[in-house]
This record gives C-alpha cells, structure tokens and sequence, in this order.
C-alpha cells in the first residue's frame, strides 16, 4: 500500500473516529445540559484543569516521539511504557494528597473527591499511550475509530444514566471513568504489542530529547487553553465559569472536527516525507484551503445563529452563554487553518519552533485574561479572540523556512471563502429580520442556513468553478 492508499484509507477511519464519536460526544452533551445545572459544568471543568497539567507531565510526549522517530527500537517502546508507570504512581498520589488543597483554594468542597475519582481515568488513559503511538505510527487507524465510538457510547449510557438517577455533578465522573476504562480496555485488545520488563537510559535519553520539546508545548497549551477557565472559576465562579463553558465547548466540538483529523493522519505521514519540502508545501497549501471553504462558513454562521442554537439545543437555563459563543465562534475560523501548522513543525523535526511560538500565545492569554476577567467571561471571550487575529502573522513567519511558502498565494487561497462568507453572512441577517416574528427558532436555524449555504456554494462557484476538483487533483498527486 502506497503513501497516497494509507494517507486515504487513514483519513476515512480517522473521519469514523473523530466525527462518530464526536457526534455521540455532542448528544450526551446535549442532553446532560438539559439535565444538570451551570454550575455542575464549572466544577467539572474545574477538576479537569487541575487533572489536566497532571496528564501532561504523565505523558512527557513520549507518545508522539514514538510517532516520529524514523528507527524505532523495542527498548524505546518498553521504556516509554514502564516511564508512564512510574509518573502514573507519583500522580495518583499527588492526587490524592492535593485535591484537598484544590478544592480549598476555590472554595469547592466538591471538588476534592471528584480529583480524586477522575485520576484513576487519567492513569489509565496514561498506560495506553504506547499502544496508542504504535497504531498511529502504523496508520492502524481502525482500532482509534472501534475505541473512541464504543467508549463515547459506554459513557454516554452511564452518565446519562447517573444523571436520570440524580447523582448531580457525579454523573459527569462517572461518564468520565466509564470512557478513560473503557478506551484504555480496547487499545490493550487491538494492540499486540506487550511490555518486557526492562529500562533504558539510553533509550530514555532519545524519547526525552524529542519528548521535552513537546513537554514543554503541552504545559504551555494547558496555560494557554485553561488560564481562562482558572482566573473564571477563582475571581467569578463555578456558575460563570459553567455558562463560559458551555459555550467554549460548542467551539471546541466544531474546530475538533477539522483539525483533528488532518493532524492525526498527516503527522505520520509527513514524518515520512520530511525531506521532501516542495510536496509537504503543496499540501500544506491544499490542506489550508480546503479546511477554510469548510470551516470559516461554519463559524461564521454559528455566530450568526447563536441565540437561536443555545434556546433549542440547551434551553432557556444556558441563555447567558449566548454572547461568549457568538465571540468564541469567531475564533474558530483561524484556529481550524493554522492548527495544522504544528504538525509542520514536528514534522521537520522542529518542536522547539512549535515550543516557542506556544509560549508567545500562552504569556499573551495569560496577561489578557488577568487584565479583562474583572469585567467578566464577554471581557474573556474578546480577548481571546483578539488574541487569535493579532498573532495569526507570527504563526506564518515561523513556517515560511521551513517549506517557502509564498505570503501572497497563501493569503490568496482564503480569497474565494472569504468573498463567499461575507454574501452568506449578508443573506442570513436579512432572512433573522425577515423571519424574527414569524417562525419558531428551530425553523429560523433551517430557513438561515439553508439560504446561507445557498448563497455561500453560488459565489464559491462562480468565483472558482472547478476549486474542489483541483484541491482532490493536489491532494491525489501528493500521494504519488
């Protein structure tokens, strides 16, 4: 099986994984926001930041070193798994002996026991990271999608359950115990390979040479993806935090669904073609444009019909939330284009690139978020958002020696979205003034995407006619 076969036969599964398990993810969210209050939200994303950073030093990214070395030897692999072993120890102790401190800080007694609980998923999550590392370096991308859909559906089942039968904020730990188990059960069966009992230093010494830069990345990624979510819950509350959330969340889900795909399939296989820059620049390009005619109309019409997608899909309790996701929703359409880059970086062997550009972002959201959060999670939203736009250049700069990316054919790619995006937009105003006493908000969601689509498709096409069938042309040449 060639390059151009795998890279195609792992898209298709990795789409199975991520968009199935998203969609079921996305409905047990859904009907869990029916069911519990805001404030079961905050607290839940309290417990996950602070189980987060544990998670990342767990980890060491040894994982993705796996990925990318060119000679894997099987002492990498037993020393990777038996590293993750010993730091699985020290964390559920550090668990167990910090949760009360946690909780005291944000005056959450809550909190303590749920730390606790949530752990032991984290533990296991952690000792299946080199099953995990093998399948991906193999493009066995299968095995992901088998995982993430009986998981999803396993603790869709349990917490939606636990919620039915008033466990309250348990439920949401129990959905998450019943996912990490479960996952972590089904790697063990799909993967063959299995542990000796032995340790090297010299082996260490590869994976944490590779491993520290990503480290490093990961830590910052938690400071740069959770600082809002700490200063929330400290200065404004869980309830805050749980409207902040939930509309973060909606965020998440959408860009998710664009990113992770491309960066779990292309990694490996760039990995494979790091010397070759002139192919890696010519999907790069493709991948860019393709990702944007899909994911800036999106975001921009999720904006648009925010107020009338929280009443109908959250209900009326979560009708704060609406301003932060109509801000947050603008972020999107960059984070789905440039998240890509930082497999270009890993790919080319340059994680301390990805390293520094993290850093830049985290001390920029960590300094803005100080600053605004006093005026509350709109503050918040603005200036993340803010954030994305003023530093998107940087982010360019850094790529363009590695792969000589020309600025202007770059920025020309995003010409016919761009152009189609602000005639959709236009259209989907004018039919919300139109409709606004007239219909229900389930058939304004309808009627507005449905002529927002419309009209977006009319001047792509007429823009570009045949600007799908080249991006396949590129993307099936690549493969060659």
């Amino acid at each position: 099986m060639n390059i151009r076969q795998q890279f195609i036969r792992g898209a298709l599964w990795s789409a199975i994984e991520k968009w199935g398990a998203q969609m079921a993810s996305t409905v047990v969210f859904l009907v869990l926001a029916r069911l519990l209050e805001a404030h079961y939200f905050g607290l839940m994303a309290l417990a996950h930041v602070s189980l987060s950073l544990m998670r990342i030093v767990l980890d060491q990214g040894f994982a993705q070193a796996i990925v990318q070395r060119e000679h894997l030897e099987p002492e990498h692999l037993d020393t990777a798994f038996w590293t993750s072993v010993l730091m699985g120890v020290w964390f559920i102790g550090l668990a167990l002996t910090g949760a009360g401190w946690i909780a005291q800080l944000y005056q959450e007694p809550t909190l303590a026991p749920m730390i606790r609980w949530m752990a032991f998923s984290v533990l296991l999550a952690g000792l299946s990271e080199v099953q995990e590392a093998i399948l991906q370096r193999n493009l066995q991308f299968k095995a992901f999608a088998v995982r993430s859909l009986v998981a999803t559906v396993m603790c869709g089942i349990a917490g939606i359950g636990a919620a039915l039968l008033g466990f309250g904020v348990w439920s949401l730990v129990i959905k998450e115990l019943v996912f990490g188990s479960t996952a972590s059960f089904l790697l063990w069966i799909q993967s063959d390979w299995r542990p000796a009992l032995r340790f090297s230093m010299q082996h260490f010494g590869d994976l944490f040479s590779f491993g520290v830069n990503l480290l490093g990345f990961n830590i910052l990624d938690f400071l740069n993806r959770h600082a809002d979510d700490i200063l929330i819950g400290y200065f404004l509350g869980s309830v805050a935090l749980g409207y902040y959330t939930m509309a973060y969340r909606l965020l998440i889900i959408f860009t998710q669904l664009f990113t992770k795909i491309t960066i779990q399939v292309s990694f490996p296989i760039f990995s494979r073609c790091q010397n070759q820059p002139q192919k890696l620049r010519s999907m790069y390009y493709k991948i860019t444009q393709a990702i944007s005619l899909v994911s800036i109309p999106i975001f921009v019409g999720l904006s648009i019909l925010a107020p009338e997608l929280i009443q109908v899909l959250f209900g009326e309790q979560w009708l704060p939330s609406i301003r932060t996701m109509r801000i947050l929703a603008l972020a999107g359409t960059l984070q789905t284009v440039y998240a890509f880059n930082g497999t270009v970086f890993l790919a080319m062997n340059k994680p301390f690139w990805r390293l520094s550009l993290k850093f830049i972002n985290a001390l920029a959201n960590i300094t803005i978020f100080a600053i605004l959060v006093r005026w509350g999670i709109v503050a918040i939203a603005l200036g993340f958002v803010a954030r994305e736009y003023v530093l998107f250049p940087l982010l360019l700069i850094m790529v363009k020696p590695l792969l000589d990316i020309n600025f202007r054919q770059y920025a020309g790619q995003y010409g016919p979205a761009v152009a189609g995006v602000v005639v959709m937009a236009t259209v989907m105003v004018a039919m919300k003034i139109l409709l606004q006493a007239a219909v229900t908000d389930s058939l304004m969601i309808t009627a507005s995407s449905m002529t927002g689509a419309l009209a977006y498709l009319t001047i792509i096409s007429w823009l570009h006619p045949r600007i799908f069938q080249h991006i396949k042309t590129e993307l099936v040449a690549f493969g060659k």
